[in-house]
């Protein structure tokens, strides 16, 4: 198997997106500004006007939506890492597990639950060519 072929195996897994190096490139704008709401003036900047502290980086326009939107999931189609978006909800006042289950087809408490229940079932979670 060549690298091409390892790499595509990580698009077969359901819900899931797996942070390459060609991820990494296509979001590295999106995570850098993600990263500097780690500063009090620019989540202060941020809070006074997303749009104008968004249009301060290069971003796609997509990426722009995204965080406007809150659209953790597209977020991480663009290129974005979870432990950087992080920074997003975080100054939005989210907690790390409500942000997430964001991402699912479930409530909060629902998705609360079933993290503390063991998490998800990897049944028919394993596969998308394969439907299993």
């Amino acid at each position: 198997m060549n690298i091409h072929e390892y790499l595509e195996e990580f698009e077969d897994i359901p819900g899931t997106r797996v942070y390459t190096a060609a991820r990494a490139r296509k979001g590295y704008h999106l995570n850098q500004f993600a990263m500097s709401l780690m500063k009090a003036e620019n989540r202060e900047r941020w809070k006074a006007g997303e749009r104008a502290y968004l249009d301060e980086w290069p971003l796609t326009e997509d990426q722009k939506l995204a965080v406007l939107a809150r659209d953790y999931n597209r977020m991480l189609e663009l290129g974005g890492n979870i432990y950087f978006l992080s920074k997003i909800f975080s100054t939005d006042g989210i907690p790390f597990a409500e942000a997430c289950s964001t991402m699912t087809d479930m409530t909060f408490p629902e998705y609360r639950q079933m993290m503390l229940d063991g998490g998800r079932s990897p049944d028919g979670n394993r596969s998308i060519k394969g439907g299993y």
